[in-house]
């Protein structure tokens, strides 16, 4: 799959990545901005729906979303703390 053909969904506690991801030639979509256009996209099964149905990739720090992805298939980044902290001890070891 390349860049121009994944399709991105980026959780409202992340908004603003959507815009950086389209500069690096990803389709993506933030729920925050995909809300104010009037879709209802208020609850976490309507966002991990809304990411199946249209065959996106979520990006997500909700770790009860993240479990539901991948108990469904759905694809799924989850920037949990724990994803943090190895990307945290990654740089640690750097120096």
């Amino acid at each position: 799959m390349t860049k121009k053909s994944l399709k991105i969904l980026v959780d409202e506690m992340d908004d603003g990545m959507d815009e950086k991801l389209e500069t690096m030639g990803f389709e993506a979509y933030s729920v925050k901005k995909l809300r104010t256009q009037g879709l209802k996209l208020h609850s976490d099964f309507s966002v991990i729906n809304y990411a199946k149905k249209n065959k996106m990739v979520l990006i997500t720090r909700d770790t009860e979303s993240g479990v539901a992805c991948n108990e469904n298939g759905i694809p799924c980044i989850l920037l949990d703390k724990d994803e943090i902290f190895k990307i945290v001890l990654n740089k640690l070891n750097q120096f």
